[in-house]
């Protein structure tokens, strides 16, 4: 095989690793788990999927930590330790997200699929 046709296949592979990668990521959410979770913490009350409320929504999340390598770590400090946020121009204190280790990994890998 020529070192042409060995690059192509190599890199066909490659991408080919990298899509299945991907979408075992994505598989790896639990959608109905992370949307109980949304309603039990009323997360909804301020956020949603793709409109912003007086929270940004999730697919914006999403955008914003595209390519971060520490984004789900991000997610889960701010969803869990009641950081300062503005809201309507006042600052008020994040909810504390309710749940176990798990159900907040697996809440916040859910945002960041939007």
């Amino acid at each position: 095989m020529s070192n042409t046709k060995f690059s192509y296949l190599l890199r066909a592979l490659m991408a080919a690793g990298l899509a299945c990668g991907a979408m075992a990521a994505q598989a790896a959410v639990d959608v109905a788990a992370a949307e109980a979770a949304l309603k039990d913490n009323k997360c909804t009350k301020c956020h949603s999927v793709d409109k912003d409320k007086s929270g940004p929504s999730y697919k914006k999340t999403a955008e914003k930590y595209k390519g971060k390598a520490d984004a789900e770590a991000k997610l889960v400090t701010h969803m869990t330790t009641g950081p300062k946020i503005k809201v309507d121009g006042e600052e008020e204190v994040h909810v504390k997200t309710k749940g176990d280790e798990a159900a907040i990994k697996n809440l916040a890998q859910y945002i960041l699929s939007r």
